[in-house]
């Protein structure tokens, strides 16, 4: 491929993401582990048993922090029908769960009440919907191998696996497609560049092939040549069709030459630890086993962290006895090993093209003056907020309802 071997420009003077996808919101902040899980049934177990406690035990069980106790004035997340009375007096039904991406590739559920959410970010919520991407923008981890940007169509808790915050970048700023999150001007700049015109998931489809870590945040090298850009933009396609797993394609992720992960040993109630016996491509899931599982799911990383490890790590930690967070299903359920078997297609998948997109992390781009020149940079204040919402009505704290 033309560009990618030649030698690269300045790597400060690749554009930030930040420039070019301005508006950004920081990680939620749950504030107590047990509004998540891995199954929606264990959410509901843990509502009823929190709403039929009383008093002190109600208080305890909550965990009560700085930003929420049970007696919290909150207004309801937008898009969601959720009480807004003070939570020490719910009674209710349990809200229906909705899917989170809780990390890199670990989609899990959350109960979507802000009375239980210490940080939820509603901005997000308000622009969630099935036309939506959020680009998660990973926290810096020197020498840590493994992509920089992630996309999922979940709504995102946008921390990397090391604990490190990032940056939550929505596609597009209104509901229903709206309104690209880009710098105004940079668009018509990309399609007078390549002689075609550019639309938002184009655009996104290179970031995903092409950004690159630094301590500043992400960089992302646009290049002169087409080809290269026409280049990026197919592997950037399919790295976006690999991560969401098939959704908007209509075609779930495949390992090539008819492979297929099965289940050679069913695994136990309470599997004890994740191992992998690389000769034989033979995932240990307690005494369990899973293959063929090639090694580039097994040491696929982000941010530094191997991802199947904390996958597990996540369905097998232990509680404190007594806690909501204890409350869990009794063994481990058939669906965790089919969410299992479809997370090493999509790590082998991308695992084996990571060479294929680190390469384009190298590629001569413009520079910010370029960008300068033709207006796309300084990106206006206006950018960077989120857009106004004055044809919506939101509930408000103790059912009070407010215009945005």
């Amino acid at each position: 491929m033309r560009g990618v071997t030649e030698a690269p420009g300045s790597i400060d003077d690749a554009p930030l993401l930040d420039e070019l996808m301005p508006w950004s919101v920081a990680p939620l902040r749950f504030g107590r582990s047990w509004v998540v899980a891995p199954d929606p049934r264990t959410l509901r177990a843990r509502w009823d048993r929190l709403t039929a406690a009383e008093g002190a035990e109600r208080e305890a069980l909550f965990r009560p922090s700085r930003a929420r106790t049970p007696s919290s004035a909150v207004a309801a997340l937008p898009g969601q029908r959720t009480g807004t009375g003070r939570f020490a007096r719910e009674a209710g039904p349990c809200p229906a769960p909705v899917r989170v991406a809780l990390g890199p590739f670990d989609e899990q559920w959350l109960l979507p009440d802000h009375r239980l959410i210490d940080t939820a970010r509603p901005e997000l919520w308000r622009v969630a919907d099935d036309s939506q991407l959020f680009a998660v923008e990973q926290g810096y981890v020197p020498g840590a191998g493994g992509p920089a940007l992630l996309v999922t169509a979940a709504l995102p808790e946008g921390r990397s696996p090391a604990g490190r915050p990032g940056r939550i970048r929505p596609l597009f700023r209104r509901p229903g497609g709206q309104e690209p999150n880009l710098a105004p001007g940079l668009l018509p700049f990309l399609s007078g560049r390549y002689g075609h015109e550019v639309d938002a998931r184009e655009w996104l489809a290179w970031t995903l092939a092409a950004a690159r870590p630094s301590p500043a945040g992400c960089r992302v090298p646009l290049p002169a040549d087409p080809e290269v850009w026409a280049t990026g933009v197919a592997l950037g396609r399919d790295l976006a069709d690999v991560q969401l797993r098939g959704a908007r394609s209509g075609t779930k992720p495949r390992l090539p030459g008819g492979r297929r992960p099965y289940v050679r040993a069913a695994v136990p109630a309470r599997p004890g630890e994740l191992v992998y016996e690389a000769d034989d491509e033979v995932l240990a899931v307690g005494e369990g086993r899973v293959s063929p599982v090639p090694a580039e799911a097994w040491e696929y990383r982000v941010g530094g962290v191997r991802v199947l490890e904390q996958w597990f790590a996540h369905r097998t930690a232990r509680a404190e006895p007594g806690s909501l967070e204890a409350i869990g299903p009794a063994a481990w359920p058939q669906e965790w090993t089919s969410e299992l078997l479809d997370l090493v297609t999509v790590l082998a998948l991308l695992g084996a093209r990571e060479r294929e997109r680190a390469a384009f992390a190298s590629v001569p781009a413009a520079g910010r003056e370029e960008l300068r020149g033709a207006g796309v940079l300084p990106v206006p204040d206006r950018a960077r907020r989120p857009a106004s919402v004055l044809d919506h009505q939101e509930e408000g704290p103790e059912g009070q309802f407010m215009l945005l």
